[in-house]
This record gives C-alpha cells, structure tokens and sequence, in this order.
C-alpha cells in the first residue's frame, strides 16, 4: 500500500509540472520563433506574388504589391501562435525590382493575479523587422 501511494504522487506530480509547463510556454514569446517564422512566410509571399506574364514578356521580375500582401496575411496568419498579440507593419513594397519591408511586434496576452491591474501597463515586445529582395542572375530571352 505503501509502494503504491509514492506511485500516485510520483504521478500527479509529473502531470502537474507538465501543466505548468504547457501554462509558462503560452505566455512567453521569442525572438528567434518569430524571425524564422517571418523569413519563411516573406519568401513564399513574394514567391507567390510574382506576375509571371510579365517575367514572360520582358524577362524582368515584378512583383503585385496587393497580391503580397493578401498571401502574407493569409500565411502568417495559419500559422501563428493564438495566445500571441501580432501587429503587422508592411514598410517599403516595392513591384519592380520585388522588394519588401515587413515589421511585425509580438506581445503576449494579458495576465492578472489578484487586484493587481497596474502592473500589467507595462508590456514587452519583441520587434522582428526583415527585408526580401527577388533577383535572377541571368536575363530570360522571350522566344520570338
């Protein structure tokens, strides 16, 4: 009987700390999460966004700035982490040469312990500012 009751608190002390785990990780916000995520979802936008006819036609990338931003929105926005705050910033989008600056601010929800509301004012962000620029190396000569 003995044996069997360290076997239970072994147990619920396990699952406790798991909870407080899973609790802590929803509540905390990193940088290199977000940079990566950012990277990968400015490059398949940008991809994405490509007016291939005209790539056809002149051999010269252009990119639509609305396409752009409606496929990072979308894809960004599967992805991301529900009890995060992002705020999307678009800065620079330029359609030829495709370029753009995207500026997103990760804060996390809002906790209150007790009565204690005013310490909860002052919040941190991480910023994670990043830049694409599309390129070819060599000209695509049309077929006449």
């Amino acid at each position: 009987m003995k044996e069997s009751l360290w076997g239970y608190w072994i147990v619920v002390l396990g699952v406790s700390i798991m909870g407080v785990m899973l609790l802590l990780q929803n509540y905390t916000t990193t940088n290199e999460q977000d940079y990566y995520l950012v990277k990968e979802v400015l490059e398949a936008s940008m991809y994405e966004a490509v007016d291939y006819g005209y790539y056809r036609d002149t051999g010269e990338l252009k990119m639509n700035a609305e396409k752009f931003t409606e496929n990072f929105i979308r894809r960004f926005s599967e992805v991301v982490n529900i009890n995060k705050k992002y705020t999307l910033s678009f800065y620079d989008i330029y359609e030829e040469p495709p370029a753009a600056s995207v500026s997103i601010s990760t804060t996390t929800n809002d906790t209150a312990f007790g009565q204690n509301q005013s310490a909860n004012k002052d919040k941190a962000a991480v910023v994670n500012r990043l830049t694409g620029i599309l390129y070819t190396n060599s000209k695509y000569q049309p077929r006449l």
